[in-house]
């Protein structure tokens, strides 16, 4: 297919559009992880922009060897993982059922559903709901609160619609219930849309400082996520560790905290190579029925 001149132009100019969206993503992240390598008096110089300079590895050394971090990331990975699996769970129990028609409520379980994705308590009532139920100030107040997304589930039921109904059909005609067909044919062929929404929840999880900021105290700080320790170290509110005062001085804080910025950063950018073959794929195909 030969294009025209017109359409060539308009290729160009989104391509030209997407290299810069891409450079403001990147620059930022280059400028972080250049500071983190860079000496603290190049730093309070202004000499560092995208390149370290005075090059070092001596923040990361300090920031790992601080037990508190080191535990944090952990918790935070485990907090990720058992996020991940529940959320997955109960997007699958949700999505499911509302695709037979036949199910009794099916249009009020759906305008319900999609009603809290436009209207929310807010904060202090989730916090007396929370208070009253139990769950504060205990680390499953950090997984089950907010482990449905209804926009993933939309994908997931999108998906699912997708599937030929003949496949369904057949199953039920050789004997299969509902839970025999949601494991024998449709987790099967939904592992692209899973692997998208694994991504989705997993770095909801991994960035998520809030929930642990509100319904945790301080003397529940062992369950501090790193996103959260990040936090209050660049605010100044705590150091990683109080015996170590350079976290406090000028040049030295900074690469501190640049480094911590990259430490929390890494992990969940190397999970994005393994799923993004799916990323697509999962999306697009979500999207296509509702």
């Amino acid at each position: 297919m030969i294009k025209s001149k017109k359409t060539k132009a308009a290729d160009y100019f989104i391509a030209f559009v997407c290299f810069l969206l891409i450079l403001v993503c990147i620059i930022p992240l280059f400028s972080v992880f250049a500071r983190s390598l860079s000496s603290p008096s190049a730093l309070m110089r202004k000499e560092v922009f995208l390149w370290p300079v005075g090059f070092n590895l001596d923040a990361y050394v300090r920031v790992l060897s601080s037990n508190k971090y080191t535990w944090s990331l952990i918790w935070t990975a485990m907090l990720t993982v058992m996020g991940v699996i529940l959320s997955l769970f109960m997007t699958i129990i949700l999505a499911y059922p509302l695709t037979y028609d036949n199910l009794k409520g099916r249009k009020f379980f759906n305008a319900f559903a999609i009603f809290t994705m436009y209207f929310g308590a807010g904060t202090i009532p989730m916090y007396l709901l929370l208070k009253q139920v139990g769950l504060l100030n205990r680390w499953p107040v950090l997984v089950i609160p907010f482990c449905l997304s209804v926009f993933n589930m939309i994908i997931m039921r999108s998906f699912m619609y997708s599937i030929p109904e003949s496949l369904k059909e057949s199953a039920e005609i050789d004997g299969a219930g509902p839970i025999r067909i949601l494991i024998s044919i449709y987790l099967p062929l939904c592992k692209p849309v899973l692997a998208t929404l694994s991504l989705f929840y997993a770095v909801g999880r991994w960035n998520g400082f809030s929930d642990a900021l509100y319904f945790l105290s301080p003397a529940q700080e062992r369950y501090y996520p790193i996103q959260l320790l990040l936090y209050q170290l660049i605010q100044n509110v705590t150091s990683v560790d109080p015996s170590q005062e350079a976290f406090t001085q000028p040049g030295i804080s900074e690469t501190l905290q640049m480094a911590s910025v990259m430490i929390a950063t890494i992990p969940i950018l190397m999970v994005y190579p393994f799923l993004q073959r799916y990323f697509v794929t999962g999306a697009t195909l979500g999207a296509e029925k509702g």
